[in-house]
Protein backbone atom coordinates (compact mmCIF):
# COMPACT_ATOMS: atom_id res chain seq x y z
CA UNK A 1 0.00 0.00 0.00
CA UNK A 2 2.60 1.98 0.45
CA UNK A 3 4.60 1.69 -2.47
CA UNK A 4 1.67 2.06 -4.66
CA UNK A 5 1.14 5.83 -2.82
CA UNK A 6 5.04 6.50 -3.05
CA UNK A 7 4.49 5.54 -6.93
CA UNK A 8 1.31 7.78 -7.49
CA UNK A 9 3.19 10.64 -5.86
CA UNK A 10 6.28 10.06 -7.59
CA UNK A 11 4.36 10.75 -11.09
CA UNK A 12 2.67 13.23 -9.70
CA UNK A 13 5.95 14.95 -8.27
CA UNK A 14 7.83 14.07 -12.16
CA UNK A 15 4.90 15.95 -14.09
CA UNK A 16 4.92 19.29 -11.50
CA UNK A 17 8.74 19.41 -12.15
CA UNK A 18 8.91 19.00 -15.78
CA UNK A 19 5.70 21.59 -16.46
CA UNK A 20 8.01 24.08 -13.71
CA UNK A 21 10.85 24.16 -15.43
CA UNK A 22 9.38 24.27 -18.78
CA UNK A 23 7.79 27.60 -17.69
CA UNK A 24 10.72 29.06 -16.02
CA UNK A 25 12.96 28.47 -19.07
CA UNK A 26 10.28 29.86 -21.41
CA UNK A 27 9.57 32.75 -18.61
CA UNK A 28 13.28 33.88 -18.44
CA UNK A 29 13.86 33.41 -22.21
CA UNK A 30 11.12 35.61 -23.10
CA UNK A 31 11.32 38.00 -20.98
CA UNK A 32 15.35 38.04 -20.56
CA UNK A 33 16.41 38.22 -24.50
CA UNK A 34 13.26 39.40 -26.02
CA UNK A 35 11.38 41.73 -23.69
CA UNK A 36 13.80 43.23 -21.97
CA UNK A 37 13.74 46.22 -23.64
CA UNK A 38 9.85 46.94 -24.18
CA UNK A 39 9.78 46.18 -20.26
CA UNK A 40 12.48 48.50 -19.98
CA UNK A 41 10.01 51.33 -21.90
CA UNK A 42 7.37 50.57 -20.43
CA UNK A 43 8.77 51.47 -16.47
CA UNK A 44 10.60 54.25 -17.89
CA UNK A 45 6.87 55.78 -18.77
CA UNK A 46 5.46 54.63 -15.63
CA UNK A 47 8.16 56.03 -13.49
CA UNK A 48 8.58 59.02 -15.84
CA UNK A 49 11.56 58.42 -16.75
CA UNK A 50 12.89 58.15 -12.61
CA UNK A 51 13.56 54.31 -12.40
CA UNK A 52 15.55 52.38 -14.95
CA UNK A 53 14.28 48.35 -16.05
CA UNK A 54 16.80 45.61 -14.95
CA UNK A 55 16.79 42.84 -17.87
CA UNK A 56 18.66 40.48 -15.47
CA UNK A 57 17.01 41.78 -12.08
CA UNK A 58 13.40 41.94 -13.74
CA UNK A 59 13.40 38.24 -15.55
CA UNK A 60 13.93 37.45 -12.00
CA UNK A 61 11.18 38.78 -10.25
CA UNK A 62 8.91 38.54 -12.52
CA UNK A 63 9.27 34.77 -13.57
CA UNK A 64 8.96 34.23 -9.64
CA UNK A 65 6.22 35.94 -8.65
CA UNK A 66 4.59 33.99 -11.79
CA UNK A 67 5.50 30.95 -10.18
CA UNK A 68 3.83 32.18 -6.92
CA UNK A 69 0.58 32.74 -9.08
CA UNK A 70 0.86 29.58 -10.40
CA UNK A 71 1.10 28.07 -7.09
CA UNK A 72 -1.86 29.64 -5.32
CA UNK A 73 -3.87 28.52 -8.44
CA UNK A 74 -2.60 25.22 -8.00
CA UNK A 75 -3.67 25.39 -4.25
CA UNK A 76 -7.29 25.85 -5.49
CA UNK A 77 -7.86 24.31 -8.20
CA UNK A 78 -5.75 21.12 -6.98
CA UNK A 79 -5.17 19.76 -10.93
CA UNK A 80 -2.60 17.09 -11.03
CA UNK A 81 -1.71 14.76 -13.61
CA UNK A 82 -3.31 14.97 -16.79
CA UNK A 83 -4.63 18.69 -16.14
CA UNK A 84 -1.57 20.06 -14.14
CA UNK A 85 -0.37 22.22 -17.04
CA UNK A 86 -3.58 24.24 -16.84
CA UNK A 87 -2.89 25.85 -13.34
CA UNK A 88 0.05 28.09 -15.20
CA UNK A 89 -2.68 29.43 -17.89
CA UNK A 90 -3.35 32.69 -14.99
CA UNK A 91 0.38 33.11 -14.98
CA UNK A 92 0.94 32.72 -18.65
CA UNK A 93 -1.70 35.48 -19.46
CA UNK A 94 -0.02 37.71 -16.76
CA UNK A 95 3.16 37.71 -18.74
CA UNK A 96 1.25 38.28 -21.87
CA UNK A 97 -0.24 41.46 -20.92
CA UNK A 98 3.02 42.58 -19.29
CA UNK A 99 4.88 41.93 -22.71
CA UNK A 100 1.50 43.06 -24.24
CA UNK A 101 2.17 47.10 -24.84
CA UNK A 102 0.49 48.78 -27.56
CA UNK A 103 3.78 51.02 -30.39
CA UNK A 104 2.01 54.49 -29.16
CA UNK A 105 3.66 53.32 -25.38
CA UNK A 106 5.32 56.41 -24.98
CA UNK A 107 2.18 58.68 -25.40
CA UNK A 108 0.04 55.73 -22.86
CA UNK A 109 0.83 52.24 -21.54
CA UNK A 110 -2.34 49.61 -23.15
CA UNK A 111 -2.52 46.28 -24.34
CA UNK A 112 -1.83 45.83 -28.29
CA UNK A 113 -4.13 43.30 -28.19
CA UNK A 114 -7.93 43.49 -26.70
CA UNK A 115 -8.50 42.55 -23.24
CA UNK A 116 -11.59 41.14 -24.44
CA UNK A 117 -9.32 38.15 -25.74
CA UNK A 118 -7.62 37.98 -22.30
CA UNK A 119 -11.23 37.59 -20.80
CA UNK A 120 -12.11 35.10 -23.29
CA UNK A 121 -8.81 32.59 -22.43
CA UNK A 122 -9.64 33.23 -18.67
CA UNK A 123 -13.80 31.90 -19.55
CA UNK A 124 -12.50 29.04 -21.46
CA UNK A 125 -10.17 28.34 -18.91
CA UNK A 126 -12.26 28.71 -15.55
CA UNK A 127 -14.71 25.84 -17.99
CA UNK A 128 -11.81 23.86 -18.57
CA UNK A 129 -11.10 23.52 -15.00
CA UNK A 130 -14.44 22.70 -13.89
CA UNK A 131 -14.44 19.74 -16.08
CA UNK A 132 -10.88 18.56 -15.20
CA UNK A 133 -12.01 18.42 -11.70
CA UNK A 134 -14.99 16.35 -12.82
CA UNK A 135 -12.90 13.63 -14.30
CA UNK A 136 -10.01 13.84 -12.06
CA UNK A 137 -12.45 12.82 -9.14
CA UNK A 138 -13.89 10.03 -11.42
CA UNK A 139 -10.56 8.64 -12.69
CA UNK A 140 -8.69 6.32 -10.62
CA UNK A 141 -5.08 7.86 -9.53
CA UNK A 142 -2.92 5.81 -10.85
CA UNK A 143 1.25 6.24 -11.23
CA UNK A 144 2.45 7.14 -14.58
CA UNK A 145 6.30 6.32 -16.24
CA UNK A 146 7.87 9.33 -17.45
CA UNK A 147 7.60 9.03 -21.01
CA UNK A 148 3.44 8.59 -20.50
CA UNK A 149 0.61 10.15 -22.17
CA UNK A 150 -0.61 12.71 -19.45
CA UNK A 151 3.41 13.98 -19.37
CA UNK A 152 3.23 15.03 -23.31
CA UNK A 153 -0.84 16.17 -22.86
CA UNK A 154 0.79 18.44 -20.43
CA UNK A 155 3.88 19.59 -22.23
CA UNK A 156 1.22 20.10 -25.32
CA UNK A 157 -1.13 22.68 -22.95
CA UNK A 158 2.28 24.61 -21.89
CA UNK A 159 3.42 24.70 -25.82
CA UNK A 160 0.03 26.16 -26.96
CA UNK A 161 -0.05 28.64 -24.09
CA UNK A 162 3.33 29.86 -25.03
CA UNK A 163 1.76 30.39 -28.43
CA UNK A 164 -0.82 32.49 -26.48
CA UNK A 165 1.99 34.67 -24.95
CA UNK A 166 3.77 35.09 -28.37
CA UNK A 167 0.22 35.99 -30.04
CA UNK A 168 -0.73 38.54 -27.25
CA UNK A 169 2.54 40.25 -26.23
CA UNK A 170 4.10 42.87 -29.09
CA UNK A 171 6.37 40.57 -31.41
CA UNK A 172 6.28 43.58 -34.05
CA UNK A 173 10.24 43.02 -35.62
CA UNK A 174 10.48 46.58 -36.19
CA UNK A 175 9.25 47.74 -33.13
CA UNK A 176 11.58 45.39 -31.26
CA UNK A 177 14.49 46.66 -33.27
CA UNK A 178 13.59 50.37 -32.47
CA UNK A 179 13.31 49.32 -28.18
CA UNK A 180 16.88 47.19 -29.10
CA UNK A 181 18.93 49.93 -30.50
CA UNK A 182 17.53 52.78 -28.01
CA UNK A 183 18.87 50.44 -25.02
CA UNK A 184 22.05 50.17 -26.68
CA UNK A 185 21.88 53.69 -27.32
CA UNK A 186 21.02 54.61 -23.89
CA UNK A 187 24.42 52.68 -22.54
CA UNK A 188 26.57 54.36 -25.57
CA UNK A 189 26.52 50.86 -27.28
CA UNK A 190 26.46 52.53 -30.77
CA UNK A 191 28.01 49.43 -32.44
CA UNK A 192 25.98 47.37 -30.92
CA UNK A 193 22.87 49.24 -31.88
CA UNK A 194 23.71 49.26 -35.42
CA UNK A 195 23.79 45.82 -35.33
CA UNK A 196 20.09 45.15 -34.23
CA UNK A 197 18.34 43.90 -37.47
CA UNK A 198 20.73 44.73 -39.93
CA UNK A 199 19.95 41.93 -42.04
CA UNK A 200 16.35 42.59 -41.44
CA UNK A 201 13.93 44.07 -44.66
CA UNK A 202 11.88 45.55 -41.90
CA UNK A 203 12.05 49.10 -40.89
CA UNK A 204 10.28 52.15 -40.71
CA UNK A 205 11.39 56.04 -40.50
CA UNK A 206 11.81 55.65 -36.68
CA UNK A 207 14.19 53.56 -37.04
CA UNK A 208 16.12 55.34 -39.81
CA UNK A 209 16.20 58.07 -38.04
CA UNK A 210 17.73 56.33 -34.70
CA UNK A 211 20.20 54.39 -37.02
CA UNK A 212 21.42 57.55 -38.87
CA UNK A 213 21.92 58.89 -35.19
CA UNK A 214 24.37 55.95 -34.43
CA UNK A 215 26.09 56.29 -37.52
CA UNK A 216 26.77 59.73 -36.64
CA UNK A 217 28.09 58.68 -33.18
CA UNK A 218 30.48 56.66 -35.06
CA UNK A 219 31.19 58.60 -38.23
CA UNK A 220 30.25 55.95 -40.75
CA UNK A 221 27.07 57.42 -41.66
CA UNK A 222 28.69 57.97 -45.71
CA UNK A 223 30.15 54.70 -45.36
CA UNK A 224 27.04 52.13 -43.80
CA UNK A 225 23.55 54.05 -44.46
CA UNK A 226 22.45 51.87 -47.38
CA UNK A 227 23.16 49.02 -46.15
CA UNK A 228 19.82 49.36 -43.92
CA UNK A 229 16.36 49.89 -45.80
CA UNK A 230 15.53 52.90 -46.21
CA UNK A 231 12.01 53.86 -45.13
CA UNK A 232 11.09 57.42 -45.19
CA UNK A 233 12.96 60.57 -46.81
CA UNK A 234 14.81 63.83 -45.80
CA UNK A 235 12.13 64.79 -43.48
CA UNK A 236 12.36 62.11 -41.09
CA UNK A 237 16.70 62.25 -40.41
CA UNK A 238 16.45 64.15 -37.39
CA UNK A 239 13.12 64.02 -34.83
CA UNK A 240 12.65 68.64 -35.31
CA UNK A 241 9.51 68.66 -36.86
CA UNK A 242 7.88 65.58 -34.84
CA UNK A 243 7.56 63.16 -37.67
CA UNK A 244 10.03 60.69 -36.11
CA UNK A 245 10.63 60.04 -32.49
CA UNK A 246 12.60 58.72 -30.04
CA UNK A 247 10.36 56.47 -27.17
CA UNK A 248 12.77 56.47 -23.96
CA UNK A 249 16.20 57.90 -25.84
CA UNK A 250 16.37 61.71 -24.71
CA UNK A 251 16.08 64.09 -27.76
CA UNK A 252 18.12 66.32 -25.79
CA UNK A 253 21.00 64.21 -26.02
CA UNK A 254 21.28 63.82 -29.68
CA UNK A 255 20.62 67.74 -29.89
CA UNK A 256 23.65 68.14 -27.49
CA UNK A 257 25.67 65.88 -29.96
CA UNK A 258 24.74 68.20 -32.94
CA UNK A 259 25.43 71.39 -30.65
CA UNK A 260 22.07 73.21 -30.07
CA UNK A 261 18.41 71.91 -29.65
CA UNK A 262 15.66 73.84 -32.05
CA UNK A 263 13.39 76.74 -30.43
CA UNK A 264 10.66 75.38 -32.35
CA UNK A 265 9.55 72.38 -34.49
CA UNK A 266 11.16 72.95 -37.96
CA UNK A 267 11.87 70.76 -40.52
CA UNK A 268 15.68 68.74 -40.63
CA UNK A 269 17.21 70.70 -43.42
CA UNK A 270 16.26 74.21 -41.74
CA UNK A 271 17.63 72.65 -38.28
CA UNK A 272 20.66 71.74 -39.83
CA UNK A 273 21.15 75.02 -42.33
CA UNK A 274 21.24 77.08 -38.74
CA UNK A 275 23.73 74.89 -37.02
CA UNK A 276 26.20 75.49 -39.95
CA UNK A 277 26.07 79.29 -38.80
CA UNK A 278 26.96 78.60 -35.15
CA UNK A 279 30.37 77.90 -33.12
CA UNK A 280 31.14 74.80 -31.66
CA UNK A 281 28.56 72.19 -33.24
CA UNK A 282 29.43 68.95 -34.70
CA UNK A 283 30.48 70.23 -38.07
CA UNK A 284 31.02 66.19 -39.39
CA UNK A 285 28.19 65.76 -38.35
CA UNK A 286 25.99 67.81 -40.10
CA UNK A 287 27.95 67.48 -43.18
CA UNK A 288 27.06 63.77 -43.13
CA UNK A 289 23.52 64.85 -42.32
CA UNK A 290 22.92 67.11 -45.16
CA UNK A 291 24.73 64.87 -47.62
CA UNK A 292 22.96 61.99 -46.88
CA UNK A 293 19.65 63.33 -46.99
CA UNK A 294 20.55 64.64 -50.52
CA UNK A 295 21.47 60.94 -51.40
CA UNK A 296 17.92 59.60 -49.68
CA UNK A 297 15.58 61.96 -51.86
CA UNK A 298 17.55 61.26 -55.52
CA UNK A 299 18.89 64.52 -55.17
CA UNK A 300 22.01 63.55 -56.96
CA UNK A 301 22.62 67.37 -58.70
CA UNK A 302 22.23 69.09 -55.25
CA UNK A 303 24.65 66.17 -53.66
CA UNK A 304 27.06 66.84 -55.89
CA UNK A 305 26.84 70.85 -55.59
CA UNK A 306 27.34 70.55 -52.12
CA UNK A 307 29.78 68.03 -51.51
CA UNK A 308 32.62 69.84 -52.26
CA UNK A 309 31.87 71.99 -49.21
CA UNK A 310 32.98 69.24 -46.95
CA UNK A 311 34.91 66.96 -48.26
CA UNK A 312 37.95 66.79 -50.51
CA UNK A 313 36.58 64.78 -53.59
CA UNK A 314 39.22 61.84 -53.97
CA UNK A 315 39.34 58.24 -53.38
CA UNK A 316 39.18 58.55 -49.51
CA UNK A 317 35.45 59.75 -49.65
CA UNK A 318 33.25 57.36 -47.71
CA UNK A 319 31.79 54.52 -49.95
CA UNK A 320 28.20 55.73 -50.74
CA UNK A 321 29.74 59.45 -51.37
CA UNK A 322 31.74 57.28 -54.12
CA UNK A 323 28.90 55.24 -55.67
CA UNK A 324 26.72 58.48 -55.98
CA UNK A 325 29.10 60.59 -57.67
CA UNK A 326 30.06 57.62 -59.81
CA UNK A 327 26.53 57.22 -60.81
CA UNK A 328 26.36 61.17 -61.08
CA UNK A 329 29.16 61.44 -63.58
CA UNK A 330 27.84 58.98 -65.81
CA UNK A 331 24.47 60.21 -65.74
CA UNK A 332 24.98 63.91 -66.40
CA UNK A 333 26.22 65.45 -69.78
CA UNK A 334 27.94 68.19 -67.97
CA UNK A 335 28.51 67.46 -64.38
CA UNK A 336 30.01 69.65 -62.07
CA UNK A 337 31.99 67.07 -60.10
CA UNK A 338 33.58 64.17 -62.40
CA UNK A 339 34.78 61.68 -60.65
CA UNK A 340 36.42 58.77 -61.97
CA UNK A 341 38.24 55.81 -59.92
CA UNK A 342 39.41 52.64 -61.33
CA UNK A 343 38.51 50.41 -59.24
CA UNK A 344 34.95 51.85 -59.05
CA UNK A 345 34.03 52.62 -62.42
CA UNK A 346 35.16 48.65 -62.97
CA UNK A 347 32.75 47.71 -60.45
CA UNK A 348 29.77 50.25 -61.98
CA UNK A 349 30.83 48.80 -65.25
CA UNK A 350 29.89 45.35 -63.96
CA UNK A 351 26.58 46.37 -62.28
CA UNK A 352 25.41 47.99 -65.61
CA UNK A 353 26.52 45.40 -67.52
CA UNK A 354 24.57 42.88 -65.01
CA UNK A 355 21.72 45.20 -66.02
CA UNK A 356 21.46 44.26 -69.23
CA UNK A 357 21.71 40.38 -69.20
CA UNK A 358 17.92 40.62 -68.02
CA UNK A 359 15.27 42.68 -69.59
CA UNK A 360 12.36 41.48 -67.81
CA UNK A 361 12.33 44.43 -64.40
CA UNK A 362 11.12 41.59 -62.16
CA UNK A 363 13.77 39.46 -62.94
CA UNK A 364 16.44 42.25 -63.06
CA UNK A 365 15.65 43.58 -59.80
CA UNK A 366 15.61 40.11 -58.32
CA UNK A 367 19.34 39.54 -59.84
CA UNK A 368 20.54 42.71 -59.36
CA UNK A 369 19.35 42.78 -55.80
CA UNK A 370 21.87 39.50 -55.09
CA UNK A 371 24.90 41.43 -55.63
CA UNK A 372 23.91 45.17 -55.11
CA UNK A 373 21.97 45.18 -52.70
CA UNK A 374 23.50 47.30 -50.12
CA UNK A 375 24.89 49.91 -52.75
CA UNK A 376 23.49 53.25 -53.36
CA UNK A 377 23.03 52.00 -57.01
CA UNK A 378 20.51 49.83 -56.16
CA UNK A 379 18.67 52.40 -53.90
CA UNK A 380 18.58 54.83 -56.28
CA UNK A 381 17.38 52.52 -59.32
CA UNK A 382 15.33 50.12 -57.45
CA UNK A 383 14.04 51.30 -53.97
Amino acid sequence: MNNHYSEKNDSTIIIRVMCAIVFVLFSWGWLYFFQADALAMTQHVLSDGLTHYNRFVGALIITAVLMILQSIVNGVTKLNKRFHALTYLPSMLVLAMLTGVSQSIDHEVKLSSSIWLVIFFLIVWVVLVFLARQYQDLKKNIPYPFFSRPMWMNMLVLVLMISCVAWIGNTNAVFQYRMKVEGYLMRGEYQKALKVGKKSLESDADLLMLRMYALARCEEMGEHLFEYPITGNSLDVLPTNGRTRMLFYPADSLYKFMGARPAVEMEPQRYLAMLLRRDSVNSKAIADYILCSFLIDKQLDLFAKEISHYYTIDVHLPKFYREALTLYTHSRSNPVVVFRVPVMEEDYANYQELKRQYQDPMEQKTRVSEEYRGTYWYYFEYE
